[in-house]
C-alpha cells in the first residue's frame, strides 16, 4: 500500500448532465428516477455514483475492489463473508495458521483488503468476518472502517418531469405466442446534476488513502460517467468538477455543501424563459457561480488551490481564465485537470 497519505482536506463539487436516461432508479418505486416530490428535484444517491467510481477503476483501470459481483462455483452471488474469505485465503499459510482467534483473523484480513482494494481505502467498508472453525466457541467479527471519501446525495439544479416509456422486447411472450414481450420504464428527457463531496484527511489515516488513490477518483468520477453507457444509463456527460484544496495548517477547514451554492439562470435570449421541466439542453441554462464566488473567496486565505475540469459546453457566469500560463477560477489561484 503506498504511504503517501494524503494530508490536505479537499472538497468537491462536480456536476454532469444526462439525457433521456434513469440515472438512479428507486426499487421502492417500479424503479422510476429518484424523486423529491416536493421540490421536484432529481436525487442522485452517493451509493449510485460509488458505483460509477468503482466500475470504472476495476473494468478501466484494473484496480481491485472490494464491493463487486462475484458467482460462487454454485452459480450463487459471494456473500461479504465469502469475499472476506477470498483475502483471508490470500494471507501466507504460515500468517494463516498463527491465527488463534477471529480478532487475529480480522486484523489479517483489513490489511489484505486495505492492501489491495482502493475503494475501500476510498470509501471505507464493514466486513464481516467468520470466526475460526476450530473455535467453536467465538462469535463472528466484522472490520470497519470509516470511508476519508463521503459524497451527500446528488440533486438536479432544476424540476424536473419523468416520461414513461413503453417499448417493444425482443423474445415473444410465452412458449408458443406470436406477440412480444413489453418494457415498461421511466426516464428523464434531461436533467443538470450537482453532487457535493468531501476527503478528509484525518479518516484517511485509518483506511492509508493516498495522494495516488485520490487522483484515481477525480480521474473515474470524469470518465465513469462517461463510460455510463448501457442502455439506462447512456446519455450522461461530466461537465464541471471543482476541488477546493486547504492548506495543510488549515487542514480542518471547509466551506460544505458547495453544490447549495448554485443556481441555474435558464436562457431567454429568444424572449421566452423555459420551465424547469422543459429543458433539454445544457445550453439552455447558464451556471450561476455567484455565490459559490463569495463562499470561496471569504475563505481564499485557507486555500491553498483550486483544481477544476470543465466541459466548456457548460455555459458559466464565473469561467476559468488563463493569464501568463496561469489559471485563475473563483477568484483563486487554479490548476486546470487535462480531462477530455
Amino acid at each position: 500500500m503506498n504511504k503517501s497519505i494524503i494530508k490536505n482536506r479537499t472538497e468537491i463539487l462536480f456536476v454532469y448532465d444526462i439525457t433521456d436516461a434513469n440515472p438512479n432508479g428507486d426499487p421502492n418505486d417500479e424503479n422510476r428516477p429518484r424523486m423529491d416530490v416536493e421540490t421536484g428535484l432529481a436525487k442522485v444517491s452517493d451509493v449510485r455514483l460509488k458505483r460509477t467510481v468503482r466500475d470504472y477503476l476495476y473494468d478501466y483501470s484494473g484496480e481491485e475492489i472490494f464491493c463487486r459481483e462475484i458467482e460462487k462455483p454454485d452459480g450463487t452471488i459471494q456473500e461479504g463473508k465469502d469475499r472476506a474469505e477470498d483475502f483471508f485465503d490470500q494471507v501466507e499459510e504460515a500468517a494463516r495458521k498463527k491465527a488463534k482467534n477471529v480478532l487475529e483473523k480480522r486484523n489479517l484480513i483489513q490489511a489484505g483488503v486495505l492492501e489491495k482494494c482502493i475503494d475501500v481505502r476510498l470509501f471505507g467498508a464493514t466486513i464481516p468476518v467468520g470466526k475460526i472453525p476450530t473455535n467453536k466457541n467465538e462469535k463472528d467479527s466484522s472490520v470497519t472502517l470509516t470511508g476519508p471519501v463521503q459524497f451527500a446525495m446528488g440533486s438536479s439544479l432544476h424540476r424536473v418531469e419523468p416520461r414513461f416509456i413503453k417499448g417493444t422486447g425482443a423474445f415473444a411472450s410465452g412458449q408458443g405466442a406470436q406477440q412480444k414481450t413489453f418494457r415498461e420504464e421511466y426516464v428523464l428527457p434531461y436533467a443538470l446534476i450537482s453532487f457535493y463531496g468531501i476527503v478528509n484527511q484525518q479518516a484517511a489515516k485509518t483506511t492509508g488513502l493516498s495522494a495516488e488513490d485520490v487522483e484515481r477518483l477525480y480521474e473515474a468520477m470524469w470518465y465513469g460517467t462517461k463510460n455510463l453507457i448501457t442502455r439506462s444509463k447512456i446519455g450522461q456527460r461530466p461537465l464541471l468538477l471543482v476541488l477546493v484544496e486547504y492548506k495543510t495548517e488549515n487542514a480542518n477547514s471547509y466551506i460544505g455543501r458547495l453544490d447549495r451554492f448554485l443556481s441555474l439562470s435558464k436562457d431567454n435570449k429568444n424572449g421566452t424563459v423555459p420551465r424547469d421541466e422543459e429543458l433539454r439542453e445544457v445550453q439552455q441554462g447558464n451556471l450561476n457561480l455567484e455565490s459559490l464566488s463569495k463562499a470561496i473567496n471569504s475563505r481564499k486565505e485557507k486555500i491553498a488551490r483550486i483544481r477544476f475540469a470543465w466541459d466548456e459546453r457548460l455555459p458559466l457566469s464565473h469561467r476559468p481564465a488563463k493569464s501568463n500560463g496561469k489559471w485563475t477560477f473563483l477568484g483563486c489561484p487554479a490548476e486546470k485537470l487535462e480531462f477530455e
